[in-house]
């Protein structure tokens, strides 16, 4: 194999440098071994890491000792760790192939860093982006699954894509370097395998450049998504609002599905979910859309999204108690509540609201239902979903942020002032 069609490669795509020092990622599979053996005959500087999954018994740790071997032979640094795969992805509730994944990048980076390493290297190749690109072709995607593998992402260096599954095995063949096979591999369990396995085999038959054409196909497609990337931006800052995804808004653009799934689709949400979610859009409030990573709930105006990973805020107050005088003055500041203290009963309680509850509202005489109040004032159903309220015994003091009760107001008879102040807003657990 000419080692010049990698080294351009690297130049082209400004991967790194020679001066530059390489974290290889190494499983001891054809591919992984190749990226080595290739990087150390062009001349640079590498460190390896080892991930002992415990997925496949005895065959991971023949792995990790073949890759031991392999580097004291090079005289290669190397780094190895082992991890409760499974354990992890029962946990998270995740596969346990994105359970490694996460696992194993994660280390490689908090590895990187240690050894003052500039990129970590990677073994994907031709053959994987043409598998990624049926893969998410199967799975329905937009344009930038249809991309194939990126040759960077970060700190993350894919040399080899320039190469096919034979151009490595090829390689390793030249300079009789044996490597390890994993043999799940070559069980068509996963859709990955079933699509190496099954699918391209016959593709191929029906087009031998079948592989080529897949790859000419994704190169176009990623110079074409810069310019459909640039009218996506575009239509986001029209649509896209503090409030959310602005349904009139939406609907007016030249697009609006296409619009909604690439804002959506990197929130973890699938074709299917948001062609529901499109066709919710002149239906009634309050459908309610979960992914993996995001709710997206349908209000009146507007489609509301809500990270699970965002706490809903506890509110911190600051209470002070002040000396009534004539000359005080009640700040205009939907911030600050300022009551008649003696008309409290202690302990105050924090707690969001509830349906049924009810207080009177500042400046009026008869109750109001709190859903009712929120109702009026056009509150989202998210930011309803997030109202705090601060309790006397049973009674609403203050809605939070909103309107004290017009029974603990400060009046004619007040003595001492209760000041209660949002000061930030905290995680619910602390």
């Amino acid at each position: 194999m000419n080692l010049n069609k990698v080294q351009q490669y690297i130049r082209e795509n400004h991967l790194f440098t020679t001066s530059q020092k390489i974290l290889v990622a190494i499983s001891g599979g054809a591919d992984s071994v190749s990226l080595l053996r290739i990087l150390l005959s062009l001349g640079y500087t590498c460190e390896a890491a080892h991930c002992n999954f415990r997925l496949r018994g005895e065959e991971s740790d023949r792995d990790e000792y073949f890759v031991k071997q392999l580097c004291k032979q090079l005289h290669i640094p190397l780094h190895v760790t082992c991890f409760n795969t499974a354990q992890m992805a029962k946990r998270q509730r995740i596969s346990i192939e994105m359970a490694a994944r996460e696992l194993r990048y994660a280390w490689f980076e908090k590895l990187r860093i240690e050894v003052k390493a500039d990129v970590i290297a990677v073994a994907h190749h031709m053959d994987d982006s043409v598998e990624t690109f049926l893969l998410n072709l199967l799975r329905g995607t937009g344009i930038n699954g249809l991309r194939g593998i990126r040759p960077k992402n970060g700190y993350i260096v894919r040399p080899l894509l320039c190469l096919s599954r034979q151009d490595i095995i090829n390689y390793l063949k030249e300079i009789a370097q044996p490597y390890v096979t994993d043999r799940t591999n070559l069980q068509d369990e996963y859709t990955r395998n079933k699509i190496r396995l099954n699918l391209i085999p016959l593709m191929e038959e029906i087009n031998p450049s079948f592989k080529a054409s897949i790859i000419k196909t994704a190169t176009h497609l990623n110079e074409a998504s810069k310019v459909y990337h640039k009218g996506i931006a575009e239509g986001a800052n029209r649509v896209c609002t503090p409030n959310g995804i602005c349904i009139t808004k939406l609907l007016q653009e030249p697009a609006p599905e296409a619009l909604l799934f690439e804002l959506l689709h990197p929130q973890g949400f699938n074709a299917s979910q948001i062609s529901d979610i499109f066709h919710s859009l002149h239906g009634q409030s309050g459908r309610i859309f979960i992914s993996p990573q995001a709710q997206i709930i349908k209000d009146r105006n507007f489609l509301l999204w809500k990270s699970h990973t965002e706490n809903d805020r506890k509110p911190v107050l600051k209470i002070e108690e002040y000396i009534y005088s004539p000359n005080f003055t009640i700040p205009k500041d939907k911030t600050i509540a300022c009551i008649d203290a003696d008309k409290i009963t202690y302990p105050l309680t924090l707690r969001k609201w509830e349906q049924g509850d009810t207080f009177i509202p500042f400046g009026m005489k008869g109750k109001k239902k709190v859903s009712d109040y929120l109702t009026d004032h056009k509150f989202s159903l998210l930011q309803k979903e997030r109202q705090w309220v601060l309790c006397s015994g049973k009674d609403i003091v203050w809605l939070i942020g909103e309107r004290s009760d017009n029974r603990f107001r400060i009046d004619e008879h007040t003595r001492k002032v209760l000041c209660i102040q949002i000061i930030h807003q905290k995680p619910n657990d602390i």
